[in-house]
């Protein structure tokens, strides 16, 4: 064993991006499939496909998450916080999703600015967003809205649905978004929400810190995601 050997962090984080080229490779196949389903009235593998479909999505942008957080632990990321067009913004996050808002059918409400314009790392933004959709795409019944404002001095980004909300012991939990524990039962471990919360605690401003928090309500009284950024 030489010290020039590879850490097992760097062993974990090179085969992450070898599983995440794997699954963009599946998820473009899976999508031919169920349009060739769709296209010959196949309607049931078609449903049973968008499911599929959805949840590799989502495990792709848990993979992009992941390596971004290593990235960041290892200081290696280049952070890059400049002026950016929040619309294109959405925009960006909006396309990565957008076969599988239209595979279920779902109605995207985008409520932002042309002019609105921020100071932001645009990557990590739209990881955050992605993020945000996904699990959106995962609860909603049929609606997502993305709002964007500023609000006392910070840019404010909404992603609200029409689907049953966040569970209560999320909502009073204070260490809920970012230290959330592992569910054996849903299989959730919280990593969305670490990288969100971390993705905004990047974001400062004349002493103040970004932040996420969770809500339930909104335009559609569903689950709400709430990105501020100083």
């Amino acid at each position: 064993m030489t010290t020039e050997e590879i850490s097992f962090t760097d062993l974990i984080a090179s085969s992450i991006h070898d599983m995440k080229n794997s699954v963009n490779v599946q998820v473009h196949s899976l999508e031919k499939i169920a349009h060739d389903a769709k296209a010959r009235g196949d309607l049931a593998a078609f449903d049973s496909l968008v499911v599929v479909i959805a949840q590799a999505h989502r495990v792709n942008a848990n993979l992009i998450q992941l390596l971004s957080l290593y990235k960041l632990g290892k200081s290696i990321y280049p952070l890059d916080i400049t002026e950016q067009s929040v619309a294109d913004v959405v925009d960006e996050a909006l396309l990565q999703t957008r076969s599988v808002v239209d595979f279920k059918g779902i109605q995207v409400e985008v409520d932002c600015p042309a002019d609105c314009h921020w100071y932001l790392d645009r990557d990590l933004i739209t990881g955050v967003l992605l993020n945000a959709l996904n699990n959106a795409v995962n609860y909603t019944q049929d609606k997502i809205r993305i709002h964007a404002s500023v609000v006392d001095g910070a840019l404010l980004l909404r992603v609200e649905d029409n689907g049953r909300g966040y569970p209560e012991h999320m909502l009073h939990s204070d260490t809920v978004v970012a230290n959330k524990g592992v569910n054996f039962f849903t299989g959730s471990t919280g990593l969305g929400f670490y990288f969100s919360s971390q993705v905004a605690r990047l974001h400062q401003n004349q002493g103040q810190s970004g932040a996420l928090t969770i809500e339930n309500g909104g335009a559609y009284g569903g689950g709400c995601f709430v990105v501020r950024l100083p």
